[in-house]
């Protein structure tokens, strides 16, 4: 069978990583993505670590190629005043436009949601912005760092006698493209249904929120403001990560039981004659009482195993329990590796590269990624002549005038 996109047309606006993320889900499943970028001002990602043989350039970017895997790549001048012409004629060919730009960028190019459906009605417009469209603060700038603090997540990461700190990297950007495909794919939806298009506005602050709502229940219900703890629990214990021999090496364990707690110390301790099979530590109340000691005593019995060996040991006592991954271990998973999780791709500057592939799998429309990120404007006469279907005289003279980058 085809693939489940097969034959969307996508005019890829989308820089950074929350849209791109976004659409590289539709390319993956056999949606035409096309990306347009500026080399004037390249995309943020370009520049960004980490970079092949460590060297920066504008096609190194490894964080770049992997966000930006099967689309084709086309360099456009939109301060031009050419620019917008060629872009109402690139949106006729489009089902779906997208962008994440602050809200008024692609109204002030002329381009905006108005614009492109007086040429193509049925055109589906997704815009994605930190605070979402209209109020006093959607032109607040900020990436996913600020984000995460604006929606709460700062406030609730890190350790109780330290300053808070922001979960990893652009957190915020990891959650909103799953909403955002869904939002889209439903979109197309009613559009093959009514013949109408639509204008999407999401809110990255609005859809990240859904990811407090622990917190957020707690204060409405409970009154109760949720702070640093660290990798603690407040109903569990032990709860947190734990030594192993090596360097930086790592166990999650959790104990939600007194019944999980026997099998760890059946584990850890079998003599029982060891510290955490002290009666101090007997019932979840207690060992909430002494939690310092209890990690410090879990600690110094995990230290001496190998991790992986104790997760295997911990779970077949029913402990809930896992390694702490770093990078190398990922692309060594066997689980990984039979599910294919990681293509090597061949890019042409900096060769071939991994990337991961979509965490869910169509058994008869399955995604495949077989094409790299492209450089900077790589398809740039290919899509607008091909695709497009402006003649080389048209192309030629918006080259020349310097409309295509």
């Amino acid at each position: 069978m085809p693939p489940a996109l097969d034959g969307l047309k996508v005019l890829d606006f989308c820089w950074v990583a929350v849209g791109p993320m976004t659409t590289r889900y539709l390319a993956e499943y056999g949606a035409t993505v096309v990306r347009v970028e500026s080399g004037g001002r390249p995309e943020v990602l370009r520049m960004a670590a980490p970079f092949k043989d460590g060297v920066s350039g504008i096609n190194r970017s490894g964080y770049f190629a992997n966000m930006n895997s099967n689309k084709y790549g086309v360099a456009i001048s939109m301060r031009h005043p050419r620019a917008r012409e060629l872009v109402l004629r690139m949106a006729r060919w489009a089902d779906v436009v997208t962008e994440n730009f602050t809200p008024g960028t692609m109204e002030g190019w002329g381009v905006g949601y108005e614009e492109l459906a007086a040429v193509n009605p049925g055109v589906i417009m997704f815009s994605a912005s930190m605070m979402g469209r209209g109020g006093p603060l959607e032109r607040q700038p900020g990436f996913g760092p600020v984000l995460s603090s604006l929606v709460g997540l700062t406030g609730i990461t890190g350790w109780p006698d330290r300053e808070p700190v922001n979960p990893y990297g652009a957190y915020t950007d990891f959650i909103v493209p799953r909403f955002a495909v869904a939002s889209i794919l439903a979109a197309v939806d009613y559009r093959r249904r009514t013949g109408k298009g639509l204008h999407l506005d999401m809110s990255q602050l609005e859809t990240s929120i859904h990811f407090s709502a622990p917190t957020m229940l707690d204060r409405a219900v409970n009154g109760r403001e949720q702070g640093l703890r660290g990798n603690r629990h407040p109903a569990l214990a032990p709860h947190g990560a734990y030594p192993c021999q090596g360097e930086d090496r790592w166990i999650a364990i959790a104990c939600r039981n007194d019944e999980e707690w026997e099998g760890l110390r059946s584990v850890l301790d079998p003599s029982g004659r060891g510290e955490i099979s002290g009666e101090r530590f007997a019932s979840l109340l207690s060992r909430k009482s002494y939690e310092d000691d209890l990690d410090r005593a879990i600690g110094e019995c995990t230290g001496g195993w190998d991790r992986r060996g104790l997760m295997e040991a911990l779970q077949g006592a029913g402990v809930p329990s896992g390694v702490v991954s770093d990078p190398r271990d990922l692309f060594e998973d066997p689980q990984l590796r039979y599910r294919g999780h990681f293509r090597r791709l061949d890019h042409p500057e900096i060769g071939p590269y991994a990337t991961d592939q979509t965490e869910a799998h169509l058994s008869r429309t399955p995604g495949k990624l077989d094409r790299p990120a492209p450089l900077l404007g790589e398809h740039t006469e290919h899509v607008l002549t091909e695709m497009m279907g402006l003649s080389h005289e048209e192309y030629r003279s918006l080259k020349d005038d310097g409309v295509l980058e």
